[in-house]
């Protein structure tokens, strides 16, 4: 894995990581959610979409519930909405991205639900989970090239946007 940029607080390296689908309202979301719950120990997870959505959809947050992952708070905004640099984007839209920011592409193959099944939902969250615990792993066992050490404040403003 090409070196990362990191965000060291006391003694805990955090890697910020970009999720991104087409309307941040299923894949990046859930991916967000598992993130969030999973690895906060190791990443600051965002999420953002290609060409935003009104609202995150529905079934996104029903099945993300049945993994007790409550995505209430959470809300589709485009990348022009996400402040900061990051470590790792990872690209689940199918698309080219417009800008990479300088940091590390990875690229998801993930099925949209979109308009799909409750059950299609539940299968691509599934996905979805199983690659975001491996990245978790990944970047736990990662030793960072050159942490920049900054204090939790300065951190949480620059999530802010």
């Amino acid at each position: 894995m090409k070196a990362l940029r990191s965000a060291k607080i006391g003694s805990v390296t955090k890697y910020r990581v970009l999720f991104i689908c087409i309307g941040n309202a299923c894949r990046s979301p859930m991916a967000e959610g598992f993130a969030r719950t999973y690895g906060a120990d190791v990443l600051i997870p965002l999420s953002a979409g290609l060409a935003p959505a009104l609202a995150v959809a529905p079934l996104t947050q029903r099945v993300m519930i049945e993994k007790n992952i409550d995505l209430g708070d959470c809300y589709p905004k485009g990348l022009q909405h996400v402040q900061g640099e990051f470590d790792l984007i990872i690209n689940m839209s199918g698309f080219s991205l417009p800008e990479h920011r300088g940091a590390q592409v990875e690229v998801w193959d993930v099925l949209d639900p979109i308009g799909e099944s409750q059950e299609v939902f539940r299968q691509v969250r599934d996905q979805i989970e199983q690659r975001v615990l491996e990245l978790i792993e990944r970047l736990r066992t990662t030793e960072p090239a050159a942490a920049e050490v900054v204090s939790a404040i300065p951190v949480a403003s620059r999530l802010k946007g």
